[in-house]
């Protein structure tokens, strides 16, 4: 079986993260009742973790993790520590450090989790572990899980072993493993298949045979399973043919689908059956169709040199030259076109033209390359772009593009502070020397002092039960003519003249006593509420003549400890900017490798096969000047 891309393995991961590390929106409903096997669900009680959700829901993983790993810092995921350790794991996944995931998950597992939930954990995590290539971590994390889980995700948890035990070249353990297992139709036809390819490379045909002729005979409507029927068959063509057994080879051949991906290589199978059995003309059939079709195809260059030997071993000379000649023409031309296509995308341009339509400007579990540019080495590297290895190595280059964007937008946030610390810095400078002056003016022990005054003359006034003294200015000058009055009275006792202005004054004094007397307590009330009130004021002012002096003073080192974090924060930027920049170029120069690696084997191929068409034609023109040879002409291999 051929295990589906890494886009394909992440967004089932995505779901299973899901299940395991999100609480349940609908915990408060009436009638839902919890999965028994999960997580019991709960609503969200930290703001923090449900801002993290909310970018994770719009696809947003780079923001999801960063602003994750600030909460979990500032202690903000009290409530849901486990859910957020999770889904930080598969961020984590999400971003390629599976490491950094794999030590989060066996972390959280050694918990008291239910076993639903560290079987699917530990089966995600060997998936995606065994498409990175991480071989050894994924067998450990695959058989961590026990059989006691759903039965399709436990079949493709075999088939996973199964193919790592082939791909390590343990055939034995992989034939031991797959005989003995037993599944669902589909699951067991790729059980079958990768059986019967384990059995033909520890050179077990005979009992090979049973396996794939089994796959190769069943009927399905499925386009997957269709596609897996006829590799089985191509499989075991190509085995008979090996093994000189054409006559068989053959019919097993024509049952893979002429419109099938595989079916280039079966048309050349089946007229190398032909051919093994000397049937040279019937050869012609398949191969001359395969020549029809794009040279990019191995089998289609390799039926450019089948074409002239079926001719050839026909005795029609003529007609194997002619069929030669137009080989070497074509291998020329295409030799040259693949040069040009090395040369181009030496030139560094190749990953920036692939990436070019992306418009995503996100980090995605799902991300991959879906259109090919119009550029003349594309028509060479469509298989390797549909590889997984290429795949993932595009989406690293990818991600690597957009840290490196993502620090120049926080070089330009931190340009803002150095802004920010100008603009206060330059406040600062205006306003200190207006706080100087105010400071300087204002006599603070003097207005402490007059307030102890104030409040011991309210005391006397109160004691001496004083009331002409909180009277109001009117009062008060009435209250000293009166008394002027009483002096001149008093001096004079004896004068007849003066008793009625004695009764008189007798009676203006009673009745303004009386009216300060009747007032005298709410006066005296508001007197001391308004010296309170000033002693509030007093300590307020003296309060912000404190804090005016220490800014005066704190204010230079907090600015200038501001400067000095911004100032290290950015050169930090510009150290990772020059990390992601030597990264970026190393993966591009990996990439490039790769697809000069690719066009390179197929510039040797045609190379190869252009040296073969040389050879047969100078033997064919050797034959007509000298006579035909004792030794028959060489036949190329299938």
């Amino acid at each position: 079986m051929n295990v589906h891309g890494v886009s394909h393995t992440l967004r089932p991961l995505l779901l299973g993260v899901l299940l395991l590390a999100l609480p349940c929106a609908a915990t408060h409903a009436k009638n839902v009742k919890p999965d028994p096997n999960g997580l019991a669900p709960h609503a969200v009680e930290d703001l923090a973790y449900g801002d993290v959700l909310f970018y994770f829901f719009q696809d947003d993983y780079f923001d999801s993790i960063t602003r994750l790993l600030a909460a979990r810092q500032l202690d903000r995921v009290a409530h849901t520590q486990e859910e957020a350790e999770l889904l930080l794991g598969g961020l984590y996944l999400s971003l390629g450090e599976h490491i950094e995931a794999g030590r989060i998950f066996e972390a959280l597992l050694k918990k008291n989790t239910s076993e639903f939930v560290r079987n699917r954990a530990w089966f995600y995590l060997g998936k995606v572990w065994y498409q990175r290539g991480y071989l050894e971590e994924s067998e450990r994390a695959l058989r961590q899980v026990s059989d006691k889980m759903d039965p399709r995700i436990n079949a493709e948890r075999y088939m996973l072993l199964a193919q790592l035990m082939m791909r390590q070249g343990r055939y034995d353990e992989a034939i031991t493993a797959l005989s003995s297992w037993h599944g669902a139709p589909d699951w067991t036809a790729y059980a079958q298949f990768n059986l019967g390819v384990a059995l033909v490379r520890k050179g077990r045909l005979p009992e090979a045979i049973t396996y794939l002729d089994r796959v190769g005979n069943i009927q399905t409507r499925s386009e997957e399973l269709l596609a897996l029927k006829d590799k089985a068959n191509l499989a075991l063509g190509f085995a008979l043919l090996q093994a000189q057994r054409a006559s068989e080879a053959k019919p097993i051949l024509e049952r893979v689908r002429l419109e099938g991906p595989y079916s280039s290589k079966a048309l050349l199978g089946v007229g190398w059956a032909d051919a093994g059995m000397g049937e040279f003309k019937r050869a012609l059939v398949p191969w001359l169709a395969l020549r029809k079709r794009s040279l990019l195809d191995s089998a289609v260059q390799e039926s450019f040199l089948t074409v002239p030997y079926a001719f050839a071993q026909l005795s029609a000379s003529g007609q194997a030259a002619e069929y030669y000649n137009s080989a070497i023409e074509s291998f020329d031309a295409e030799r040259k076109r693949i040069d040009e296509s090395i040369e181009g995308i030496r030139n560094g341009k190749l990953l920036d033209r692939l990436l070019d339509d992306d418009k995503k400007d996100t980090l995605t579990w799902y991300w991959q390359l879906t259109t090919v540019p119009d550029a003349p080495e594309s028509r060479y590297l469509y298989v390797l772009l549909a590889s997984n290895e290429f795949q993932e190595g595009l989406k690293n280059y990818r991600e690597l593009n957009f840290m490196s964007r993502n620090l120049d937008d926080w070089r330009d946030d931190v340009s803002a502070y150095d802004d920010m610390l100008d603009t206060r810095q330059a406040a600062y400078n205006r306003r200190v020397p207006k706080a100087d002056a105010v400071l300087s003016a204002t006599d603070l022990p003097g207005l402490t002092q007059k307030r102890v005054d104030f409040e011991s003359r309210i005391n006397e006034i109160e004691k001496s039960n004083d009331v002409a003294a909180l009277g109001t200015p009117e009062e008060q000058q009435t209250w000293a003519r009166l008394k002027r009055i009483e002096d001149y009275l008093a001096i004079h006792p004896n004068d007849p003249d003066l008793a009625d202005m004695r009764e008189k004054h007798r009676l203006m004094k009673g009745v303004t006593y009386w009216r300060l007397s009747e007032s005298f307590k709410a006066r005296l009330w508001n007197e001391r509420r308004s010296v309170k009130e000033l002693e509030g004021v007093i300590k307020e002012t003296q309060k912000r003549a404190v804090l005016v002096k220490q800014a005066r003073v704190g204010t230079p080192l907090t600015t200038g400890g501001y400067a000095s974090r911004v100032a290290a924060i950015r050169a930090r930027i510009d150290q990772l900017h020059e990390r992601l920049a030597d990264a970026s170029e190393r993966q591009n120069l990996f990439l490039q490798s790769l697809a000069i690696s690719e066009l390179e084997g197929q510039k040797q191929r045609i190379e190869t096969y252009e040296i073969q068409a040389r050879y047969e034609l100078a033997a064919i023109y050797d034959r007509t000047t000298n006579g035909p040879s004792k030794t028959p002409a060489p036949r190329p291999q299938p």
